[in-house]
């Protein structure tokens, strides 16, 4: 696929300063921040105290402040449920959306075009912002944090072309990579269900984070019922929310899609019942072919485990 960029409108930027800022984001969120510096990004989530989701989101760093790269309509919330656990840690939280960009580089030769070496997470400084390779899986893109209309001027600089938000949409689609607020559900989804273990959002030997007791206990007990898959499409792409049928029984519920791809979250005892991933799923006029991730590395049948 051609080098492209495009701005992502659904983004915006906190920034996060103080003497404190890391020891009380370390126990906080699922991600071990010891790697985190100006070379490495991490990406991570931050849980109810129940282990469901409530935001996730990309940390970089710059200087001795910290840019979080998150969903644009829950940075308010965001960062209000910080301030909560906030109490007398030296941490100032700044949305600096209005003056702040958030842009995506995908396809090939991205990471020779920046510059950008290390693999996965690699960051460096780029103009008065940020640019790092996509912590969450080699391959995916880059990303870059910067003033207003300079991200897009340096790629442009760069030799990468523009593009648009759907062409990326449909690019992290077929990496099976989830969407804050659409394949990621507030107060409903699981850490493990939504495969960020795999996608290094979710560390199990860094201590305490809000939530840890459940995820913990998903995982070492096998308790994962449902994964989010990446779906073929042939026909009109279900909404959002549309179950996906075998023979009248629901065995996955649609999520994001774009075109002929799509995630859906997918009950793995249903599924197995129904014949496993070969089978064919309807959503009214649509046909829906479920796959495993190129990078998955988890068995379909833990339910069973």
């Amino acid at each position: 696929m051609e080098a492209k960029y495009c701005l992502l409108p659904g983004r915006g930027v906190l920034r996060l300063s103080g003497a404190d800022v890391l020891t009380f984001l370390q126990v906080l969120i699922t991600r071990d921040l010891d790697s985190l510096s100006p070379e490495q990004a991490v990406y991570g989530a931050l849980l109810t105290p129940q282990g469901k989701y409530l935001f996730d989101f990309f940390l970089t760093r710059q200087g001795d402040e910290l840019l979080l790269d998150g969903e644009a309509a829950r940075l308010e919330p965001l960062a209000k449920r910080l301030n909560m656990y906030r109490l007398r840690a030296d941490v100032q939280i700044t949305d600096i959306s209005a003056d702040w960009e958030v842009c995506a580089a995908f396809g090939s030769g991205i990471a020779t075009a920046l510059a950008l070496t290390g693999g996965a997470g690699a960051a460096m400084a780029y103009g008065e912002g940020v640019a790092f390779m996509d912590p969450r899986l080699d391959g995916a893109g880059a990303r870059i944090i910067a003033p207003t209309g300079q991200g897009g001027a340096m790629l442009a600089a760069a030799g990468i072309r523009p593009g648009e938000a759907a062409e990326y949409d449909y690019f992290r689609l077929g990496l099976a990579l989830p969407d804050s607020g659409r394949d990621l559900v507030v107060d409903k989804s699981l850490m493990l269900e939504s495969n960020l273990e795999f996608l290094r959002g979710v560390d199990f030997d860094k201590g305490c984070f809000v939530g840890q007791e459940l995820t913990a206990r998903t995982k070492y007990r096998a308790l994962v019922r449902k994964r989010l898959l990446p779906a073929r499409i042939d026909g009109p792409l279900p909404d959002p929310g549309t179950p996906l049928l075998v023979a009248e029984k629901e065995v996955a519920v649609m999520r994001s899609g774009q075109g002929d791809r799509g995630l859906a979250l997918v009950r793995l005892d249903r599924l197995a019942e129904a014949g496993g991933l070969g089978q064919s799923l309807t959503a009214g006029e649509a046909k829906v072919t479920l796959l495993m991730p190129d990078w998955a590395d988890f068995a379909l049948l833990e339910a069973e485990a």
